[in-house]
């Protein structure tokens, strides 16, 4: 049986558009589910109405927790029958509850080859910091920042006249890549997840 694969959002939908149209092809085993956004209005809930996937603003503001918030999400992924939740893009830190909710069930793209450069702007602290190679990194989410058991990784050169857009539009597409593949693992049964591994079964 298919496994449903449900994302959420915050932004533009880059990752989330491109995980969702390998799976309306065909090329990942599974069933789109919902999407998710806790800011209203972005391109990522115009992309999922477009694709005829059931799309949801989700306010924090209108609960009294993090928590509160992250249960009345985590009702509606279960409504829709979620198998994976992808965090495309998804600007908030999630907490205990709703990690151990999907635990080793939830999946980030992060723009940097992690651990290195956590946290946000990772394209803008990797030129700060002078690395030749930057890239990006899939990992399942746990309780802690960008700190979960990595997929997938990509490496990606840095040049000289890199700035921060010229690099992240460079990691950009590596991410869309890797995240369709550790998402298409997930739904075929080869991540098997061993304390800080993650293990590809081929």
């Amino acid at each position: 049986m298919k496994k449903t694969v449900s994302f959420l959002v915050s932004g533009r939908g880059s990752n989330f558009h491109a995980v969702a149209q390998a799976i309306i092809k065909g090329n990942i085993p599974a069933k789109v589910g919902i999407v998710i956004s806790d800011k209203p209005g972005v391109k990522a809930l115009d992309i999922a109405r477009e694709l005829s996937i059931p799309a949801f603003f989700v306010n924090p503001k209108d609960y009294s927790t993090r928590q509160e918030h992250e249960k009345a999400m985590a009702e509606l992924l279960k409504k829709y029958h979620t198998d994976l939740v992808v965090t495309a893009g998804y600007m908030r830190l999630l907490t205990p509850y709703f990690v151990n909710e999907f635990k080793n069930r939830i999946i980030n793209i992060h723009p940097a080859l992690l651990p290195s450069f956590p946290g946000t702007h990772a394209q803008r602290q990797a030129l700060e910091y002078g690395v030749k190679i930057s890239g990006c990194t899939t990992h399942f989410i746990d309780e802690g920042t960008d700190s979960g058991p990595i997929i997938m990784q990509k490496a990606v050169p840095v040049y000289d006249d890199d700035t921060e857009d010229t690099l992240s539009a460079r990691i950009l597409k590596e991410e869309h890549q890797i995240l369709i593949e550790s998402v298409k693992l997930f739904c075929q049964g080869k991540l098997n997840v061993k304390g800080r591994k993650v293990y590809i079964v081929r």
